[in-house]
């Protein structure tokens, strides 16, 4: 039996129905769910994959997109979890196309914003000089999840910030009506906030942003 069919066994025995539906209301109804709470999800990932340690080390990626080609979300959750775990410190250089595959497959902010700081995160500072024109491109994509991508993808960098960078996609997406672009504009500028509060106060008091992307921002400050 692999890895993927125990793991599906595993959690259609711990399915909660009435759980199932209010988290699948939470995400706006885009997914199914088995209602199992988080912590519980990881119990049965550490469990399960014991017996497939080595399968799981030498085969990750085909396994995590295996995963993400089933309904259920935590099915995909699991996927993210393995492949977060399993890349560090083991990034490829074409790493990258997978990892905006998985940003663009069943995308909603809570797998997005996952790989944002951790895998996107990761892989830039593995590759540096991959930055900018990887940036480039999800910030000029049609894609609104690869646009939220560049702009929070620093979120954990804290004195690495490249914040010029940072301001320049907040100029680029300042003018969004998407909900999510104006969110992820002041939760970016809210993180860096912590390490140079005067920095991004002065950028939002000259800058012409979205009421909520401006209140995200300066929470921490004032």
């Amino acid at each position: 039996m692999s890895f993927v069919i125990t793991i599906k066994k595993a959690f259609e025995a711990q399915e909660d129905l009435v759980y199932g539906q209010k988290q699948s209301a939470y995400l706006k109804n885009n997914f199914p769910c088995y209602g199992i709470p988080t912590q519980v999800r990881r119990e049965i990932l550490k469990e399960c994959s014991s017996n497939y340690k080595e399968a799981i080390n030498t085969n990750f990626r085909n396994i995590c997109w295996e995963l993400y080609q089933l309904p259920h979300r935590e099915m995909h959750q699991v996927a993210i979890d393995i492949f977060i775990k399993e890349i560090k410190k083991n990034y490829q250089v074409e790493d990258i196309a997978f990892i905006e595959k998985l940003i663009t497959t069943n995308s909603w902010w809570d797998s997005v914003d996952t790989l944002a700081k951790y895998a996107v995160g990761g892989y830039l500072e593995t590759f540096p000089e991959k930055k900018y024109p990887i940036i480039e491109e999800f910030s000029n994509s049609d894609n609104l999840w690869l646009n939220r991508t560049a702009i929070i993808f620093q979120l954990g960098y804290k004195q690495k910030t490249d914040f010029d960078l940072l301001v320049s996609e907040c100029e680029k997406h300042k003018h969004s009506n998407e909900f999510f672009i104006q969110k992820a504009i002041g939760w970016a500028l809210r993180e860096y906030s912590s390490v140079n509060p005067s920095a991004v106060l002065e950028y939002v008091n000259r800058t012409n942003l979205k009421p909520l992307s401006k209140k995200e921002a300066i929470r921490k400050i004032i």
